[in-house]
C-alpha cells in the first residue's frame, strides 16, 4: 500500500482536544460554575447541539459569530461550537460601549450574536444580523430586555441536533478566531487566528503553566482576551477542569481557591494585586501555579504572590501572538538567590515558548542589538504563534510585518542570558532632556515602598526638560504617606534623573477589563489636548 499525505498528515485544530477529552474522561467534571456540574461528555455534546443550533439560523463556513459573554460556562462551550460550526469565533470585551460593539459587529461582519442577558443595555439598537441570541445567567439576575428580541439559547439548543460533526477542519491555517485590539490609539484591529496556531500556543500554555489532567484552572482572565490566552483550548485538550468565574471578585476568588481546591489561574499583575491585598488572603493549602502577564509584574507583586504560596509563570506576548509568546523560563541556579534578587530575575519577559520562532531585540535597521541587558530596541516575533494578519486591513498587515516580522511596539533590552526585558512600551517611554526614562524601572522603585498597593508612572510636559515622570499612586488600605517621603524612598532605589517631579495620590488607576492600567487617560489629565510628544 502506497503511503499518501493523507496516512501522515492531519491538519492540526483544537476541535480535536474536545473531541478526546469526552472519549478519555467522559464522566469528568470538565466545567464547575456555583453548583453546575458539566461533564466533558456533556460538553461535547452542547457543543455539537450548539454548532447546529448556528447553522439553523444561516451560519455557513468562514461566517463570524460574535459573543457577548462572561466567563460563563457558554462562553467556554463557544470555543468549541463556533469552529465546529465551520464558523470563525468572534469573541468581545464585555466592558465596551455600545458604538465600540457596533464597529466590531460591522467590521467583522457578525452574522449572529450571542449575548448575556445582563449585557442587553450594550446591545446597539438596530443591528442587522441573522439572528441574536440571550443567554440568561440566574447568578447575575438580571432578565432579558424584549426589546433586544431574539432567541434564547434554550431555544438555540432546541434548533440543534445531537448528529456527531465531525472534529477535524481541512485547512488548519483556516481562521478560528478574530480578536479585536483595544484601539486605544484608534479603531481596533481584527487579529486573525488560525487552528493551527491555536493548537499549537494550547500546548505551549499547557507545558510552561505545567498543566495535567488534575488542574483545576480558575477563570480570572477574560475568555474574550485572546481567546483566554488560549486556556479555554488548553485546559480542555489536556482534561482539566474549568472553573468559571462571572467577575473578578477578590472574596470570590478565595472562596473557590479554598472550596474547588483551584491549582492554577492566568491574571494580569493588577489582579494579583487584587488578590494578595485582599483582607481575606492567607497561605494557600497547596501550590497555585500563577501565570502572569499583560503588563511586566514589579518584583513586589512577585514576592507578595510567592510569600503566600503560589509559583509564578511570567509569561509576556500580544493579542496579536495568540497571547504569551515568551516565558521567563525558571533556571535551577535562580533558587540559591535571595527572594528580593530572585524576583527581579524572574520580572522579565525571558525567553520564546517552546512553539514559537523565538524573540529578538532589533534596532531600526532589523539588526539584533548588543547582548549587553543596556541598549535598547524593539521586540519582535515570527512564526506559527503570530497572528495570520489583521482583518480587512491589507495596510495596517503590512506595516506590522515589515522586515518580515511582527513589531510589537514594545521597547527592551537584550540580557546576556538571552532572555529579554521589556523597558517600555514605545508609546509610554519618556524623553526627558534627551535621556530615556523607562516607566517601568520607576514603577518598580515607587512599588517597593510598603505602603503602595499600585502605581502608574506617565510622562507630563516640562518646560525645560520637555517631559518629566510623574507617579500615580493607590495606597494600600489603612495607610498613609507622605508625597515627600515616598520620593526619599525612591531616590535610595533609582539615579535621580528618573525620580519622578510630581506624585499624586488616587483612589484607583484607570484600567481595561483585563487589568491593563490605560495610561492614555492619564496623560492627558496632564497634557490638557497639548501637543504630545508620543500620542495614544
Amino acid at each position: 500500500m502506497a503511503v499518501t499525505e493523507d496516512t501522515w498528515y492531519t491538519p492540526l485544530t483544537p476541535l480535536a482536544f474536545l473531541e478526546r477529552s469526552a472519549e478519555v474522561f467522559p464522566d469528568k467534571d470538565a466545567i464547575v460554575y456555583g453548583d453546575r456540574r458539566t461533564t466533558y461528555r456533556e460538553f461535547a455534546a452542547e457543543a455539537t447541539r450548539v454548532a447546529h443550533g448556528l447553522r439553523s439560523l444561516g451560519v455557513e463556513a468562514g461566517d463570524r459569530v460574535a459573543y457577548l459573554l462572561p466567563n460563563i460556562p457558554e462562553m467556554l462551550v463557544a470555543h468549541f461550537a463556533v469552529p465546529l460550526a465551520g464558523a470563525v469565533l468572534v469573541a468581545i470585551n464585555t466592558r465596551l460601549a455600545p458604538a465600540e460593539i457596533r464597529y466590531i459587529l460591522d467590521h467583522s461582519g457578525a452574522k449572529v450574536l450571542v449575548v448575556d442577558a445582563a449585557l442587553h443595555g450594550s446591545v446597539p439598537p438596530g443591528l442587522d444580523l441573522a439572528g441574536i441570541v440571550t443567554v440568561t445567567d440566574p447568578a447575575s439576575g438580571a432578565s432579558p430586555d424584549p426589546a433586544v428580541g431574539g432567541l434564547s439559547y434554550s431555544d438555540l439548543l432546541a434548533r440543534g441536533s445531537d448528529d456527531p460533526l465531525p472534529w477535524t477542519v481541512s485547512d488548519e491555517r483556516g481562521t478560528i478566531s478574530i480578536n479585536y485590539t483595544s484601539g486605544t490609539t484608534g479603531r481596533p484591529k481584527g487579529v486573525m487566528y488560525h487552528h493551527r496556531g491555536a493548537y499549537l500556543n494550547s500546548l505551549a500554555e499547557i507545558v510552561h503553566s505545567r498543566h495535567t489532567p488534575d488542574s483545576r484552572y480558575l477563570w480570572t482572565l477574560p475568555m474574550f482576551h485572546c481567546n483566554g490566552w488560549c486556556t479555554t483550548w488548553a485546559v480542555t485538550a489536556i482534561g482539566g477542569t474549568h472553573v468559571c468565574l462571572r467577575a473578578v471578585d477578590a472574596g470570590e476568588i478565595w472562596r473557590l481557591l479554598d472550596s474547588e481546591g483551584v491549582t492554577h489561574l492566568n491574571g494580569a499583575p493588577t489582579v494579583l494585586v487584587t488578590i494578595a491585598g485582599y483582607d481575606g488572603a492567607h497561605p494557600l493549602e497547596h501550590e497555585v501555579v500563577v501565570t502572569t502577564a499583560g503588563a511586566p509584574p514589579s518584583p513586589t507583586v512577585i514576592r507578595r504572590m510567592s510569600e503566600l504560596g503560589a509559583r509564578l509563570t511570567h509569561v509576556y506576548g500580544l493579542t496579536e501572538t495568540y497571547g504569551p509568546y515568551t516565558v521567563c523560563e525558571p533556571q535551577e541556579s535562580w533558587l540559591k538567590l535571595g527572594i528580593g534578587e530572585r524576583s527581579k530575575v524572574m520580572s522579565r519577559q525571558g525567553v520564546g515558548m517552546i512553539v514559537t520562532d523565538g524573540v529578538r531585540v532589533v534596532d531600526e535597521q532589523m539588526r539584533d542589538v548588543p547582548r549587553d541587558g543596556v541598549t535598547m530596541g524593539e521586540v519582535v516575533m515570527r512564526g506559527n504563534n503570530v497572528m495570520s494578519g489583521y482583518f480587512a486591513d491589507a495596510e495596517a498587515t503590512e506595516n506590522a510585518f515589515r522586515g518580515g516580522w511582527f513589531h510589537s511596539g514594545d521597547l527592551g533590552v537584550w540580557h546576556p542570558d538571552g532572555y529579554i526585558q521589556l523597558r517600555d512600551r514605545a508609546k509610554d517611554i519618556i524623553v526627558s532632556g534627551g535621556e530615556n526614562i523607562s516607566t517601568i524601572e520607576v514603577e518598580a522603585a515607587v512599588d517597593s515602598h510598603p505602603a503602595v498597593l499600585e502605581v502608574a508612572v506617565v510622562g507630563v510636559p516640562d518646560e525645560k526638560w520637555g517631559e518629566r515622570p510623574k507617579a500615580y499612586v493607590v495606597l494600600r488600605q489603612g495607610k498613609s504617606l507622605e508625597a515627600a517621603e515616598l520620593l526619599e524612598h525612591v531616590r535610595s532605589q533609582i539615579a535621580r534623573y528618573k525620580v519622578p517631579d510630581a506624585i499624586e495620590f488616587v483612589p484607583e488607576l484607570p484600567k481595561t477589563s483585563t487589568g491593563k492600567i490605560q495610561k492614555f487617560q492619564l496623560r492627558e489629565r496632564d497634557w490638557g489636548g497639548r501637543e504630545s510628544r508620543i500620542q495614544g
